[in-house]
């Protein structure tokens, strides 16, 4: 999952033109709350959902654990939240870089994971690599953007819409699934789901936790940066097309024109 700004902030950036992700309120990364949602109803669904955790896994500031509690207000059973200030900065590849990580000391904790979870994409980088990223580096099979998943013992099946075709998609566990938000309405935590929450494990790692070098990751070794940012325009009057003589429709096409509109 990943903790992105809330899109209705004043969302900035720092003066290495990277995201402030401190000084502006964050969330839960939407598209991310299908991935939790899909992941508690294959835990459910499952022949015995007592033996099927979901964790939750997060790399961020110290403040995304309102990411991950979010998802244990909705369900899962564990949370994780990878932290490190040499984190700040990092592209695609050094994030699948700690996921990977993660994940594998996951494994090495409760054993290898039937299947890992993302969303299609962040809301606020909408790259849509780091889930096929994350597959490679950790061997696994990938069927990427589900817009419907079904699953059968150690088989999954999904339905991948694209622009020109519907494709019909099947692996067997242990795979990285991507789902997309065509796969339903993610759940809201109920009252009873955010009091359990409290009691649910959580843990908190950093680069050394996981074996990751510092200097793997961030600004400095990205394969991709921001060059320059501009800020958005104050929003400005809108123009008023009065009709007092039954010319409003001609006044108006006449305005759309001009916009290059119509």
């Amino acid at each position: 999952m990943k903790y992105v700004p809330d899109a209705t902030a004043n969302r900035q950036f720092e003066a290495d033109n990277t995201v402030d992700r401190v000084g502006v309120d964050g969330l839960l990364s939407e598209l991310d709350e299908y991935a939790v949602e899909q992941a508690l109803q294959l835990k459910e669904k499952a022949e015995d959902p007592t033996s099927v955790t979901v964790t939750a896994l997060c790399v961020g500031p110290e403040q995304a654990t309102d990411a991950v509690r979010k998802a244990l207000q909705m369900g899962a059973d564990a949370g994780v939240l990878v932290t490190d200030e040499a984190v700040a900065g990092s592209d695609a590849p050094a994030t699948s870089l700690v996921l990977a990580k993660a994940v594998e000391k996951l494994a090495e904790e409760n054993g290898q994971a039937d299947v890992v979870m993302c969303g299609m994409a962040s809301t606020d980088g909408g790259m849509s690599v780091v889930p096929a990223m994350l597959a490679e580096r950790l061997g696994l099979p990938q069927v990427t953007f589900a817009s419907r998943v079904e699953a059968q013992g150690d088989q999954v099946r999904i339905k991948r819409d694209s622009d020109t075709a519907t494709e019909i998609v099947g692996g067997r566990m242990p795979l990285l699934l991507s789902v997309t938000d065509q796969t339903g309405e993610a759940r809201y935590p109920s009252f009873k789901g955010i009091m359990a929450a409290k009691k649910k494990p959580m843990s908190t790692w950093s680069l050394s936790d996981i074996g990751v070098d510092a200097g793997s990751v961030g600004a400095s070794v990205a394969w991709t940066v921001v060059a320059e940012t501009t800020e958005r325009p104050p929003r400005t009057a809108g123009e008023i097309v009065t009709d007092e003589d039954g010319s409003g429709a001609v006044a108006l096409a006449g305005f759309l024109a001009d916009k290059k509109f119509i």
